[in-house]
């Protein structure tokens, strides 16, 4: 009996010390596959915030307090929003999908929850934004994730005494994070019960209750119980891919994995030194400096850059997700629309080079990159430097052409495995100069 009961208590210990490991479902694999041949998509930052035309972290930049920020309430009326002309415009500019701003940092809502006041229907404009986007992005064809942050500097609930932002938002008392989680389980519970098929789930905040930057542990200063939510979201909808901005290697429930203002193991930024693991792969950037509406923010990537962004991320395997942030009357500034416009006329002479491929055999490099789709191989020429390219490539090339006029492209093989690219006869590239180069069979 004294054996049994020894085994028995080793088994209640093994089972409450192991988490079932997840296993997506087959809906979920799918959603994956398609979204790692997307590679692009709009972001879009707006809500009370934009109202200050400062970006989205201007509660926390001015110290804010809940009183006075509660007032950005009676002022935000976007009269000229338009959920056609926004998913219009993404697809013209040849994104497959959007992430939305559900709820930022500042903890306004884009839509009509019951669980706080401090949301768009309770605005003079009244009316449910996200409802709207839902059902015009089903209506033309793209795809909705939803942004929404785990950080909160209005709620008195939210941990504000161990978080690093928010405060001087005027916040007293202890935080309940216990009361706090039930919070947003109940919003993501509306969010993926009212507004139709939901493509994914993007968390953002992770890093409030770290110590620094530079910490990049799995030890934040409260649990975030993380297995309850990712739980949640994939029960209501099985399909929903999970991504958290937390600037770590994935977590055990997500499906894919963003790196902030960086592309996949570059950490330009600073914010992205995590390793690089095999889930779909997204960049998330700016077309200026801010991700909210900033009125002063002049410092416009050309459509060059952004090209040029775009095609290095396809070199990586990863989806180029580009940032607008709407004024606060509603509409997108021209200087996004114009250079969207013009990026969408690129990728529609050129999009099979981007789309559904995968990362070539060698990484970007400063002349450029490679993406690769069946026994084709496109290098992107962005600079030019040289008349003749010497790169590494594992394959027997059998010929190469310029896609901008078909001609052919001289290709030499140096030694086994090494390959040149003679590029005498091609000018340094306006944008980009594609080389369609086939494999032997």
């Amino acid at each position: 009996m004294k054996q049994q009961l020894r085994l028995l208590l080793l088994l209640l210990l093994l089972g409450t010390g192991a988490r079932a490991q997840y296993q997506p479902t087959a809906a979920n694999l799918r959603a994956r596959a398609w979204f790692d041949s997307a590679r692009f998509g709009m972001f879009i930052h707006w809500g009370a915030s934009s109202v200050l035309g400062a970006g989205e972290w201007v509660m926390n930049n001015r110290n804010i307090r809940v009183a006075e920020y509660k007032r950005l309430m009676q002022f935000f009326n976007p009269l000229d929003f338009n959920a056609a002309s926004w998913v219009a415009t993404a697809k013209a500019a040849g994104m497959q999908y959007i992430t939305f701003i559900t709820r930022h940092h500042d903890s306004f809502s884009n839509w009509d929850t019951q669980q706080s006041d401090l949301k768009i229907t309770n605005t003079p404009y009244g009316k449910d934004v996200l409802k709207a986007l839902a059902a015009e992005c089903q209506k033309q064809g793209l795809k909705l994730f939803l942004y929404y942050s785990l950080v909160d500097w209005y709620r008195n609930d939210y941990p504000h005494e161990t978080g690093r932002t928010g405060k001087g938002t005027g916040r007293s008392g202890k935080g309940d994070y216990a009361a706090y989680l039930q919070f947003m389980k109940a919003q993501l519970r509306e969010l993926l019960t009212n507004y139709g098929p939901i493509a994914g789930v993007w968390f953002d905040g992770h890093w409030d209750q770290l110590d620094n930057d530079e910490d990049k542990t799995l030890k934040p200063k409260i649990d975030w119980k993380y297995e309850e939510i990712y739980q949640l979201i994939h029960q209501l909808q099985p399909q929903a891919l999970i991504g958290n901005n937390h600037h770590l290697s994935p977590l055990s429930g997500e499906d894919f994995q963003m790196f902030e203002k960086d592309l996949p193991g570059e950490n330009k930024g600073g914010l992205s030194g995590q390793s690089v693991s095999q889930l779909p792969l997204e960049t998330c950037e700016t077309i200026n400096n801010s991700w909210g509406f900033n009125i002063t923010d002049r410092s416009y990537k050309s459509t060059k850059e952004i090209i040029h962004l775009l095609v290095r991320a396809s070199g990586y395997g990863a989806n180029l997700l580009l940032n607008v942030g709407p004024m606060p009357n509603g509409a997108i500034q021209p200087e996004f629309t114009e250079r969207l416009a013009e990026v969408g006329h690129w990728l529609q002479q050129y999009g099979n080079t981007v789309y559904g491929t995968r990362p070539g055999p060698l990484k970007p490099q400063d002349w450029g990159a490679i993406t690769q789709q069946g026994n084709k191989l496109y290098l992107h020429l962005l600079n030019k430097k040289d008349d003749k390219l010497f790169i590494p490539l594992p394959y027997a090339l059998q010929q190469a052409k310029r896609l901008s006029n078909q001609q052919a492209v001289v290709i030499k093989q140096v030694t086994p495995g090494y390959w040149m690219i003679d590029l005498s006869g091609i000018a340094h590239p306006e944008l980009d100069e594609i080389i369609e180069i086939t494999l032997a069979q």
